[in-house]
């Protein structure tokens, strides 16, 4: 148990003092502020037309809960699931695979290291959660069980399965971080998929880690046994609508927990400890062959010992001529080339497989859709655009060169951004022959905005994992039509070119930013 307690406590200190926990923590209360929207708001967390409900402690206390547990699913397998990378890239695996501890304490230590992580986070929307109960509500009675039942019966065991997913996504797939967020994506698009099922069998709560569906079937049957009405149109997440509409309101009073849906939860959790003992199984651990193979891979430095070794001189009149080029085009070619033959190759196989696609299928699903998927496949090679070479500690090289502002900086927003437009090429290319040069416009905007937060971010926070967050939640969005984060114009919007003008002022702001902290980095290093 000290081994596991060693490890626990060591990768939980590493974790909440990273700048990316920090600014999840800030942006997580800020969003949970959002989720009890004040009344006359332009948005609803949860919405059925025609129906409002009262805000009492039943309704804040589980829609907060609800929202938590799957916003924070969501984002927060992004920023856990490194653990056992960063053993690796740090060398500190090396020494854990020498200690009597197993391969299923080990992986057990991370788990509970990402629960403990997630656990904060959905504690601190808690104590949120209450504060928006008195500020929302007037003339209602607080209602503690209102609010500690939702969160623990749908926030606790959401994380805790996301815990155990990241940990043997990280074990079967830890050469193809593409293939864990496909994996992710999947599973989380078909559990959201099972929540807007109309059917009422307890299989349907069951397959739910969420408590989604549970919480949304009772508000169904509250409203349609209150108006003798049947609701079939009930949707979840932010939702904006700018036209008012006549509501009748109704007064729930939360769900009545049953005996299946409580079993679930801990067959839930059961299942993630059960994936991570099969984990355990297949676990490297470490195994110093990869590390021959890196080694390998960069192949063998000459020795520099000889006993009878003797100084060469070194004639000037021999050496090529020393040739200056201060062009920004080199650089370019040069973060091009990183970032194509970045990844793994049979990844290609499947972008060139979207990229195609995109020529045929309509073209709203190919601007709403592929577009976003084939531009989420690269957040592996945006994300560390501009902090690989602090990564690799060439930073003291790179910060000291010639006009590395001017040069360097610019150099690898323009390589991103090329590529970007690269990808969405036949998007663009098919709404050059309707004439459509405000869609063009805004994938070209989107282009320079995803770019531009992946430099800032990177630069900002020192790592890569903020970005692959954000990345995500702004994939998803668009996907399911969300206005406000649409960052590729793929939704309607009854402004079009306003709408592109303020991701460029959003784009600047970022280059800006990026260019500020990087200044004072080269000055400060």
């Amino acid at each position: 148990m000290r081994y596991l307690y060693s490890i626990l406590k060591a990768d939980y200190l590493q974790r909440t003092r990273s700048y990316a926990f920090l600014i999840t923590l800030a942006v997580t209360i800020y969003v949970a502020y959002s989720f009890v929207p004040e009344p006359t708001a332009s948005y609803t967390t949860l919405n059925m037309v025609g129906y409002k409900p009262i805000y009492n402690a039943a309704w804040v206390g589980y829609v907060s809960a609800i929202m938590t547990s799957v916003m924070l699913s969501l984002y927060g397998y992004f920023l856990i699931n490194s653990g056992i990378k960063k053993d690796i890239e740090t060398e500190v695996g090396l020494i854990i695979a020498t200690t009597p501890i197993t391969n299923f304490a080990y992986l057990l230590s991370k788990m509970l290291s990402n629960f403990i992580v997630l656990l904060i986070i959905a504690g601190c929307t808690f104590v949120v959660s209450i504060g928006m109960f008195f500020l929302r509500t007037t003339d209602q009675p607080f209602i503690f069980s209102n609010f500690i039942l939702p969160y623990l019966f749908f926030p606790i065991p959401a994380v805790f399965v996301i815990s155990g997913l990241a940990v043997a996504g990280e074990v079967f797939f830890w050469k193809h971080v593409w293939i864990q967020y496909l994996v992710f994506f999947f599973l989380f698009s078909m559990i959201m998929t099972n929540t807007q099922n109309q059917s009422n069998v307890s299989l349907t709560y069951v397959i739910d880690p969420f408590g989604l569906k549970f919480v949304l079937t009772s508000i169904r049957e509250t409203v349609d046994t209150q108006f003798h009405t049947r609701v079939d149109d009930i949707s979840f997440g932010f939702i904006f609508s700018k036209h008012k509409k006549p509501f009748q309101t109704f007064t729930w009073d939360g769900v009545h927990w049953t005996s299946i849906f409580l079993l679930s939860r801990l067959v839930w959790m059961g299942l993630s400890l059960g994936l991570v003992y099969v984990s355990s199984f297949f676990f490297h651990r470490f195994d110093f062959r990869q590390v021959a193979a890196k080694k390998k891979m960069f192949g063998h430095l000459p020795s520099i010992e000889s006993t009878d070794s003797v100084p060469i001189t070194i004639n000037r009149a021999s050496l090529p001529a020393v040739v200056t080029n201060y062009s920004i085009i080199p650089f370019i070619k040069t973060e091009l080339l990183l970032l194509l033959r970045k990844g793994n190759r049979w990844l290609w196989l499947l972008i060139v497989g979207l990229w195609i696609s995109m020529l045929f299928v309509p073209l709203e699903i190919s601007h709403s859709i592929l577009l976003p998927i084939i531009w989420f496949l690269q957040v592996n090679r945006w994300s560390d655009l501009a902090t690989k070479e602090k990564t690799n500690r060439l930073h003291y090289f790179t910060y000291s060169s010639y006009k590395p502002l001017q040069r360097m900086l610019p150099a690898q927003m323009l390589a991103g951004i090329i590529l970007a437009i690269s990808f969405a090429l036949p998007v663009i290319g098919r709404y050059l022959i309707t004439k459509d040069v405000y869609a063009v416009s805004a994938i070209l905007s989107g282009a320079v905005l995803i770019v531009l937060l992946s430099v800032c971010l990177g630069i900002v926070s020192g790592g890569k994992k903020l970005f692959e967050i954000l990345f995500f939640v702004l994939t998803y969005a668009i996907i399911n039509k969300v206005p406000m984060l649409d960052y590729l114009g793929a939704v309607a919007h009854d402004n079009l070119p306003l709408y592109t003008g303020q991701l460029l002022v959003i784009s600047f702001v970022l280059g800006l930013t990026s260019f500020l902290v990087r200044s004072y980095q080269t000055r400060h290093l």
